[in-house]
């Protein structure tokens, strides 16, 4: 058998996977081929979405289900053993998995990241695979477990509930990290894992494990709203049936094993309410934390004294969103993440949704508004001589005009993309939401005339709305579709569906805004949800520059006056530069997601709020320009200009104007150095609306980086045409090659690389793909064309 003209696949079915086997690994239980481990980053352009491709391990072996210990990369027998061995190592870093192979079937190269001497990796043969039992012993040293007590503790088995459902990658390293530190001996633990990745069923497996294994017996499951217990109780905990049970109304049986409740049902302001003293201090050995950043985070706070009390037991904190001020410190209580799986890398991961900016930002905001002298409000009084601010509006003065506009550019986007689209509106504070809620019904009283609960307002103080919490974020209820909140919604709330957040309250917190953003991160492609849109109407995403940020925008868009929210997205869907995805370099082919309606019909106290606010109208309001934002390769903002840092990227790449001039001819595909570019972080569309639409990238980049002067598209393709450089060609193919440049004025360099540009008009008049490519002779000779018509594009550079 000649090896070399086998392919990849076939290698691995006849040398790799007879290996492991020979060495005693089980086929069906332990050797696990081509895992995707990611779902692969979602693309937007306008209503258009697209998926990169996923990460793929070729082979993950396993000790125990769900404990990876090892991973193998093949490749075909043309290249040699080791060519595969980064590629694993990537992804061991990423799936904290200790041993690495890489084979072309010959034999193996062995990457042994427990190793601290000379044999890191050595080359072995197809017959000295090592077994289960060897790699489970490297996979302990890398991990620490050095006792049997300890062993058996992390080798207990995941729970399993029948279906197919499994953990995520992440959720896997979670659990096992927690598990295994547990086993060690760490009694405080923190995990910080983005909202919408599975915080609750990470915990429920940890909670398993320590529990099936005896490690831990009584654990206490505490939280400080209602809806996070009851999403719990009737979530992943279900599966712990008559063990469990609900710390309710004060009272307390201690005949259960697994207890979840509320801060505020266990503690009081005096003895006879702190009913948590009724356990035993060494009643419970675990207590997870849900949302730890709140309540418990601060050292002085009543709920910090549950903790103190039952200090002996191990406490496991998890958050998305950890503080860290002079007052709070998770960090301080817990230490330092045990593991880290932030909002970025849930997008990047395909995981979690992307999402676009949209900045409103209105005159009276921006520039202040001072009342006219003897200026009274709706009720006749004099309104204080002052100038009020963004921070006043709405909470301590509600100029009514204001409001409309809002609604107006809400309700603008919302026709313009899907008036059902899930939408939670932020407001200040609850008589902002109950406003806001009659703006956007005086916006739109079609809808809101066909199903009263179109627009619902949605606070703690509202039975009515929070009644209607449930039917919001359940996929298969349509109404309500918009909800206007303040505080009630930022946490605790699984909006599968919520494809809009509005931002029209004055939010300095990193850790609200990140919540605030986590309403719109969850996927459910079922219904179409897989990006979502943040229209700010406060410049509350100037948080983005905060080093604590880590996930970056599809796209910041600023509006003026004059600019109809409701074409925003068919604009961005218009534009022509190609998308790359990030794992494979190639350009984006964008589809239509399906979006699923469902058929159209279907206890927290009172707040009081005594402020008392100042009421006006008769103000005029408009839109502003909003400046700008632009993002690097990390999703930070970039703080110089647009100009110098793209210059800065690009000297990077290419010393000199020479070093640039000579890639861009000698290359044959001008689309992959644009790719690269852009994966280095040059911002080709940003860099264009700065510029010139019409400039050829060639033209922006030899102007941005080296002060060349521009030459338009337009401009290049006339000094083409001047030159009669198409006599050469047949008739057909001087015809194809006129439209060719023709294209190239309107659309650029890369699309006339791209052979699917001949089944488009004018162009697929001149016949099929195969007709047109037969009047220049061959494949080859076309490509040739394409070539050097690039050469006399560029000939004057």
């Amino acid at each position: 058998m000649n090896k070399k003209t086998l392919s990849e696949r076939d290698i691995c079915t006849k040398f790799i996977t007879p290996a492991l086997e020979k060495a005693g690994w089980n086929k069906l239980t332990q050797l696990l081929e081509e895992v995707s481990f990611t779902d692969g980053k979602i693309y937007v352009r306008g209503k258009l979405t697209a998926r990169g491709k996923a990460k793929r391990a070729d082979y993950i072996l396993y000790y125990k289900p769900n404990i990876p210990i090892a991973i193998i990369e093949a490749k075909d027998n043309n290249h040699s053993v080791r060519a595969g061995i980064q590629q694993g190592l990537d992804y061991a870093q990423i799936l904290d998995i200790p041993c690495v192979f890489s084979s072309n079937g010959d034999g193996f190269l062995f990457h042994d990241r427990t190793a601290t001497d000379g044999s890191m990796e050595t080359e072995i043969s197809l017959d000295e695979f090592p077994t289960p039992e060897q790699l489970w012993q490297k996979y302990k040293k890398f991990k620490g477990i050095e006792s049997p007590d300890v062993e058996k503790i992390v080798a207990q088995d995941y729970y399993f509930d029948g279906t197919n459902r499994k953990p995520r990658y992440y959720q896997q390293i979670a659990v096992n990290r927690t598990v295994e530190a547990i086993a060690n001996g760490q009694n405080r633990i923190l995990l910080v894992m983005a909202t919408g990745t599975g915080k609750t069923y990470t915990a429920f497996q940890i909670i398993h494990r320590l529990w099936k294994s005896g490690a831990k017996k009584r654990i206490l499951f505490l939280a400080d709203r209602n809806a996070l217990i009851d999403q719990t109780r009737r979530g992943d905990f279900k599966h712990f049936k008559d063990k469990m049970t609900v710390v309710k109304h004060r009272q307390i049986d201690k005949s259960f094993e697994i207890y979840l409740a509320l801060y505020q049902g266990l503690s009081g302001t005096d003895d006879a309410a702190n009913v948590y003293k009724q356990f035993s201090k060494d009643f419970f050995d675990l207590i997870v934390i849900d949302e730890c950043h709140r309540g418990s985070a601060k050292e002085d706070s009543s709920w910090r004294e549950i903790l103190s009390y039952f200090h002996k037991a191990t406490h496991i904190g998890l958050t998305a969103t950890p503080k860290e001020t002079e007052e709070v410190s998770n960090s301080e209580y817990f230490g330092d993440p045990i593991y880290t799986y932030s909002l970025k890398q849930g997008i990047d991961d395909g995981f979690l949704a992307p999402y676009r900016v949209v900045r409103i930002a209105l005159d009276i905001d921006v520039e202040g508004w001072r009342p006219p002298k003897g200026f009274r409000d709706k009720y006749g009084n004099l309104v204080e001589d002052r100038i009020y601010n963004r921070t006043d509006f709405d909470k301590n003065i509600v100029v009514e005009e204001r409001r409309k506009v809002v609604a107006q550019k809400v309700s603008e986007f919302l026709k313009g993309t899907d008036r059902f689209a899930k939408t939670i509106a932020f407001c200040c504070d609850i008589e902002h939401a109950e406003g806001m809620r009659q703006a956007l019904i005086n916006e739109n009283p079609d809808l809101a005339a066909e199903n009263m609960k179109y627009i619902m307002q949605i606070t703690g103080d509202n039975d009515e709305g929070k009644r209607e919490l449930d039917n919001f974020i359940n996929p298969e209820e349509r109404y309500p579709v918009i909800a206007t909140t303040s505080e009630l919604m930022t946490t605790g709330v699984d909006a599968q569906t919520c494809k809009v957040i509005v931002l029209d309250s004055n939010i300095s917190s990193m850790t609200k805004f990140k919540q605030i953003i986590g309403r719109g991160t969850r996927i459910n492609e079922e219904y179409g949800k897989l990006y979502f849109t943040i229209l700010d109407f406060r410049n509350a995403t100037d948080l983005f520059a905060d080093p604590q940020f880590d996930g970056d925008p599809i796209r910041v868009k600023p509006v003026s006056e004059g600019t109809d929210l409701s074409d925003i997205v068919d604009e961005e869907e218009a534009l022509l530069e190609p998308i790359f995805d990030e794992e494979t370099g190639s350009s984006i082919d964008f589809t239509r997601p399906e979006i699923r309606y469902p058929d159209a019909d279907i206890d927290s106290p009172r707040v009081h709020e005594p402020r008392e606010k100042i009421y006006v109208n008769g103000v005029d309001v408009s839109v502003l320009i909003s400046r700008e934002l632009h993002f690097d390769q990390q999703g930070k903002p970039i703080t110089t200009s647009l100009k110098d840092h793209t210059r800065e990227i690009i000297k990077e790449q290419f010393a000199s104007l020479d070093d640039f001039l000579n890639k861009w001819k000698n290359s044959d595909r001008k689309e992959a150095i644009i790719a690269e570019l852009m994966e280095q972080g040059v911002m080709v569309e940003a860099l264009y609306d700065a510029v010139d639409k019409q400039v050829d990238l060639f033209d922006l980049i030899c102007h941005v980086a080296y002060d060349q002067p521009p030459l338009t598209r337009k401009e290049r393709a006339n000094k083409v045409k001047k030159r009669n450089y198409f006599t050469k060609y047949g008739e057909q193919a001087r015809k194809v090659m006129e439209a060719l440049l023709d294209k190239y004025a309107d659309q650029g360099i890369e699309n006339i690389e791209n052979i699917q540009i001949l089944t488009v008009p004018p162009i697929n008049e001149f016949g099929t793909v195969t007709e047109i490519i037969k009047a220049f002779g061959s494949r080859e000779a076309y490509e040739k064309a394409i070539r050097e018509l690039e050469n006399e594009l560029y000939k004057a550079a």
